[in-house]
């Protein structure tokens, strides 16, 4: 089941890492009024949500064979949960306006408030008595794994850093063009 953790991990990391990016990109889009970052949080939040299903999925194919369960309301998991129904419910908030300037105005202040998990996903098994093991890996001192599975896991990082990012670039086109074909549309 260790080899598990090269994907749920990575997954953790950057289901965390785009929620950063999607909230940033909607304080910009809030604050500037800049239409890019609206393309960008809204590029961002399908993959981290599916980044966000994968690390539960395989968190609870995990936690079976070593905790006897899928699922404990554990703080981590709850939290990361948590996580995951944010970007849906950005999602799902964004596109059920008639008024799509509504939409986007209230999905980026829910993202914005999303901020608030992103601590609590870090620090929950420090703050509280969970089953989650602590940081193995960003932690004060050196890390407490092993090198042999340490490179493995940093070199899955990256490929997966690669991959959201090229996902992120694909999707953001896609949008880009969907806004000049719909502004084209509007002209003629």
């Amino acid at each position: 089941m260790v080899r598990a953790m090269y994907i749920h991990v990575p997954a953790a990391w950057l289901s965390i890492g785009l929620y950063t990016g999607l909230a940033l990109a909607s304080l910009s889009y809030l604050v500037w009024k800049n239409p890019m970052s609206d393309i960008f949080a809204a590029a961002i939040a399908p993959i981290g949500a599916v980044y966000a299903a994968i690390t539960l999925v395989t968190g609870a194919l995990w936690g079976k064979p070593i905790w006897g369960t899928y699922w404990v309301w554990d703080a981590r998991l709850t939290s990361m949960l948590l996580l995951f129904l944010m970007y849906v419910g950005y999602i799902i908030l964004r596109n059920s306006f008639d008024n799509p300037q509504k939409g986007k105005k209230s999905s980026a202040i829910i993202a914005i408030l999303g901020l608030v998990n992103l601590p609590i996903i870090k620090w929950s098994v420090e703050w509280w008595n969970t089953l989650h093991q602590p940081a193995s890996i960003m932690r004060l001192g050196s890390p407490a794994i092993a090198s042999e599975m340490l490179y493995p896991l940093i070199t899955m990082a990256l490929a997966h850093l690669a991959l959201a990012w090229v996902l992120f670039l694909l999707r953001a086109e896609t949008l880009l063009e969907k806004q000049r074909l719909k502004q084209r549309s509007l002209l003629q």
